[in-house]
């Protein structure tokens, strides 16, 4: 019988590099938002309900939010049933 004898596995090289975060969490990040261009030709309460929507989904970190969400905005604002 012939011994052999198996070298180690090479150790894996980490080449992936995470595009997504930002290199300083702190640091300002501009995203795109929903009502971002489109705020001119709105009335002037679609404008406030628009501006709410773009400030709630900068706070929140959110691209997209939910009806939930939006229903929250709108009750934010005073509107009611």
């Amino acid at each position: 019988m012939q011994s052999t004898t198996l070298s180690p596995p090479a150790e894996p090289t980490n080449t992936f590099v995470d595009r997504r975060s930002a290199p300083n969490p702190n640091a300002s990040v501009s995203e795109r938002r929903q009502f971002v261009s489109s705020h001119d030709g709105l009335s002037d309460e679609a404008k406030e309900l628009a501006m709410a929507i773009d400030s709630y989904k900068l706070q929140h970190r959110r691209r997209y939010i939910t009806f939930e969400e939006m229903l929250s905005v709108v009750k934010g604002l005073g509107y009611s049933r």
